[in-house]
């Protein structure tokens, strides 16, 4: 069985650099952020099932994303896809806080237990539709998007402090070039494809719209 030392080896390979984000995965156990039945798979760097149809992102992706947000530790985070909560926990460990958007009630209340268990309390999980942000809590420093959709939200791009940076999928859902962004004072600047990657549709209003739509 693998553990999180060889995860951390994953991620590094993967070109991630971020000493801060590297002790984060070593020190979050993704084993409390997986069902049950896949515990033994927990450290390998691989995407997980998770119901819906949808699984978790593989890791050294999250990492990746999570290193493009450039955090500090004094960020305003806002994360739209809670899914079980590793990279919410990732997050919360490298920011000040953080407000995540889970379109799924049963997702958000397994988060929510597995975040509570690892004693997590500077993250906030809501229920809703993440195309609209969380605008009661806004401005964000960072925004990351777990979800694809041709462009970013209006309402993300709204709710970003100018400076602040936005990465998200950007395509159809199946596979798409994940972009680096940063507010200016101007709009929304595209920056930097991180990786290609294959992730599942971003839904609601400012997204391919509602659930079986």
């Amino acid at each position: 069985m693998t553990g999180p030392e060889e995860l951390v080896r994953a991620v590094r390979a993967a070109g991630v650099r971020d000493e801060r984000l590297l002790r984060a995965v070593l020190a979050i156990p993704r084993a409390g952020f997986v069902p049950a039945g896949h515990a033994a798979d927990a450290y390998d760097d691989t995407p997980i099932p998770i119901g819906h149809g949808q699984v978790t992102t593989q890791p050294s992706l999250s990492a990746r994303m999570i290193e493009g947000l450039g955090l500090a530790g004094h960020e305003h985070v806002l994360e739209i896809g809670t899914g079980l909560g590793f990279q919410t926990a990732l997050l919360a460990r490298l920011a000040a806080d953080v407000v995540s958007v889970e379109l799924r009630p049963d997702l958000a209340r397994r988060a929510r237990r597995n975040l509570a268990r690892q004693g997590v309390r500077n993250a906030e999980l809501l229920v809703g539709d993440g195309s609209c942000g969380a605008p009661d809590h806004a401005p964000y420093d960072a925004v990351v998007v777990s979800a694809a959709f041709p462009e970013v939200p209006p309402p993300l791009v709204g709710q970003l402090r100018p400076g602040g940076r936005l990465v998200q999928p950007i395509g159809t859902g199946g596979q798409e070039e994940v972009v680096l962004f940063e507010r200016t004072a101007t709009g929304l600047e595209r920056r930097e494809v991180l990786t290609l990657a294959r992730f599942v549709r971003l839904h609601g209003r400012y997204g391919f719209g509602p659930l079986g739509s």
